[in-house]
């Protein structure tokens, strides 16, 4: 149950009490609405400012702001401005500044709506287009009042995430949105606001694919993952993602993953990589490669898992086969191509473990081919998915392997290349296909333990130039 913030005890900008004050002054009213209520609430720090402003016309309001600092308009279709101001006093802040408005969807997507402004609407009338009760609550930081015109205080005590209006369906994008706010509140997604996401699956390749990443990029960032898969899948928008569609109806054996199917696992190897991202204080970047890394590592069963002969489940060459469903699918959710270029080497790779010793040799050509990530990221997401198998206990069935590869000092990057392009030219090569074919066999040698210093290299030379002439 939530330890409710008095909201008046919370610090705020003073850019943003004196936009409130002269507001006031003006003969308007100003409330903070959406993610900085709800976060303050729940004892939640955040820089989510955003101020609803009643009975001021855009003008007024745009004059207002002009006098604290900078304004930009970023929505003129929807009255939205942009303040920001940096003061000794605060530092930088940015307050997002709207009018209430009203606003119906005619057109096809996320963009096709026609709005309406209503500076003298009532609050809890304008309240009806905001997508979820919990983002419905508004506060007045003059007054200290706090308005709760639609429940979101009682969803919250009870981890629910509901829909305001039936309004909700006019913007398809609010399914994605309900995602990523359980994962990151641990909410489960309301049996009748399910419905409503279900009427609108079918729209879900008219949203813009920035957007769509933008709410995928904060369920990985989340600390509830699972939550967020389960309400994708009970809203029906699972369909919307084949590769993720397929992972309820694998089996998998008891024996090895007594969960369940590959979508129970999936959803606790998610919940397991968060865990670990917060223990290791991971960095967002590094945090969104594990946690798409997990959701992705196991793509390539359902074309792998078969019965044999004792009727054991098995998919045998999985982690590879889920390297091209893992692609599709980060391609399809907008995934910056360096994410994608980290993930995939961790999913094709996430189960060597199983199939040797760490030996020096083993682990150099792993470093190798993992890159751009480390042996520690890729032992991390072996943690996750050993440990995402309740009952069965966490475990670190690769750390031996990380464990040598910091005794090697390659657990973050894989051993520098000894023999270079600059190296052969100094050693008499010149420039050509040669030089290429003769550093891919050093770096080989090296790999293989043959080269392991500048003088290891010089003998390597003279048995390689006189192999080729």
């Amino acid at each position: 149950m939530p330890v409710w913030i008095n909201l008046s005890t919370l610090p705020l900008p003073n850019a943003l009490r004196t936009l409130c004050d002269r507001v006031h002054d003006a003969g308007g009213r100003a409330w903070l609405v959406g993610g900085w209520v709800r976060d303050g609430l729940l004892g939640l720090a955040s820089s989510d400012f955003d101020v609803e402003v009643y009975h001021l016309t855009a003008e007024q309001l745009c004059a207002i702001a002009e006098s604290i600092g900078k304004v930009v308009l970023v929505g003129k279709q929807f009255g939205v401005f942009k303040l920001s101001c940096d003061t000794l006093d605060d530092g930088p802040v940015n307050i997002d500044i709207a009018l209430p408005r009203t606003e119906r969807n005619r057109g096809k997507g996320h963009r096709g709506f026609s709005v309406q402004f209503a500076i003298d609407i009532a609050p809890s009338i304008a309240g009806l287009r905001r997508d979820f009760t919990i983002n419905s609550m508004m506060f007045d930081p003059i007054s200290h009042q706090l308005l709760d015109n639609h429940g979101g205080r009682d969803d919250l005590e009870n981890r629910a995430l509901r829909h305001v209006s039936t309004a909700f369906v006019e913007d398809p994008l609010r399914p994605l949105r309900a995602m990523q706010f359980c994962a990151r509140f641990d909410l489960a997604l309301a049996p009748e606001t399910a419905v409503l996401c279900q009427r609108i699956a079918s729209q879900c390749d008219q949203l813009p694919v920035e957007r769509i990443w933008m709410e995928w990029r904060k369920w990985a960032l989340s600390d509830y993952p699972a939550a967020g898969l389960a309400a994708l899948k009970q809203s029906g928008w699972l369909h919307g993602y084949p590769q993720l569609l397929a992972l309820p109806d694998c089996a998998q054996a008891l024996r090895w993953h007594p969960e369940g199917d590959a979508w129970q696992h999936t959803q606790l190897v998610c919940n397991a990589a968060a865990a670990i991202a917060n223990r290791e204080a991971l960095s967002e970047q590094k945090r969104m490669v594990l946690l798409f890394a997990a959701l992705c590592h196991d793509l390539g069963k359902p074309a792998t898992s078969k019965s044999d002969d004792q009727g054991i489940i098995r998919s045998h060459g999985h982690a590879e086969a889920g390297v091209g469903p893992a692609s599709a699918f980060l391609r399809q959710i907008g995934a910056p191509s360096g994410l994608k270029a980290a993930v995939l080497p961790l999913v094709r790779e996430h189960l060597v473990h199983l199939h040797g010793a760490p030996t020096p040799r083993a682990i150099r050509r792993l470093s190798a081919r993992l890159q751009p990530v480390s042996m520690t990221q890729w032992e991390q997401l072996v943690e996750a998915d050993a440990s995402g198998r309740t009952p069965l206990p966490p475990d670190r069935p690769a750390l031996p392997w990380l464990q040598q590869a910091e005794k090697m000092r390659i657990a973050q990057q894989p051993p520098s290349k000894i023999v270079t392009g600059s190296w052969l030219l100094a050693h008499g090569m010149v420039p050509g296909r040669q030089v290429g074919e003769a550093m891919r066999n050093g770096w080989q040698a090296q790999l293989d333990g043959d080269i392991d210093s500048l003088a290891d290299a010089e003998q390597w030379w003279k048995q390689y130039i006189a192999s080729v002439e």
